[in-house]
């Protein structure tokens, strides 16, 4: 294992799914954004995955066990790809994970159109404005604002890749539910399921995962149970904790 990292580098395992992935805190880590969007998307038994915004590869990585499907990561950040690379070779994974460094807007460069059954995202989130103020870390600053991708992009893409009926999923915060359901409308693609996460009972919603289908019928959205994180004492509820650490 240790030929597989460099200076700096851990080790962290989502248990529940018995995968191991390189982290380091010089650059943006995955969170529990990752773990919700694996499980939250209805990912096919086979076919082809690509993971848009893949960082390290933790969502492609996570959503492997689920699955017989190749799933393709793509990554603008070269070092945040090579440690993607390296994790899937930790996982022994070669044969179904790949790691493509390649900016989204390029993506016909290296995915055929109307080729993929499924895409999931964790986008930056934050709009890019001139004067705000952004982390001097510049893997932290792309990963979070919108420097380098918009919503736009994620969606003008994923309608170029995704099959007919092809699905994708997201997610990102609800301030900007307006402007993804706007954005997915524009580019075929029809919102089919959202669910809201909540930090705790009694406190507002500050995630959603939000899952649509190209070409759909543009009826049958459904929105999903919310789903708490935090108990009163502060500890992960069990539906978090059996995403995170299994049964």
């Amino acid at each position: 294992m240790n030929d597989l990292l460099l200076e700096g580098e851990r080790v962290d395992q989502l248990v529940s799914q018995g995968v191991q992935i390189i982290q380091s805190p010089d650059v943006f880590s995955f969170s529990l954004d990752a773990v919700l969007l694996a499980n939250f998307a209805s990912i096919p038994k086979r076919g082809t995955i690509v993971d848009f915004c893949s960082g390290n590869g933790a969502v492609a990585l996570f959503m492997s066990p689920r699955t017989k499907a190749h799933i393709t990561g793509i990554e603008l950040q070269e070092r945040l790809a090579d440690m993607g690379k390296r994790s899937i070779v930790l996982n022994n994974l070669e044969e179904q994970v790949e790691m493509k460094q390649l900016d989204i807007k390029d993506i016909l460069s290296e995915i055929k159109s109307d080729s993929v059954d499924f895409i999931t995202c964790n986008p930056p989130y934050f709009k890019e404005q001139p004067n705000s103020k952004k982390n001097p870390n510049p893997y932290y600053a792309i990963a979070r604002h919108e420097i380098h991708l918009q919503l736009d992009d994620v969606f003008q893409s994923a309608s170029k890749i995704l099959k007919m009926n092809g699905k994708i999923a997201m997610v990102h915060r609800p301030d900007r539910l307006i402007d993804i359901l706007d954005s997915m409308r524009r580019h075929r693609i029809a919102p089919k399921r959202i669910q809201f996460i909540y930090p705790r009972e009694e406190k507002d919603a500050n995630t959603i995962l939000i899952e649509g289908i190209k070409d759909g019928k543009t009826d049958g959205l459904k929105i999903l149970p919310p789903l708490y994180v935090y108990g009163d004492d502060n500890q992960y509820l069990p539906q978090i904790k059996e995403m995170l650490h299994g049964n």
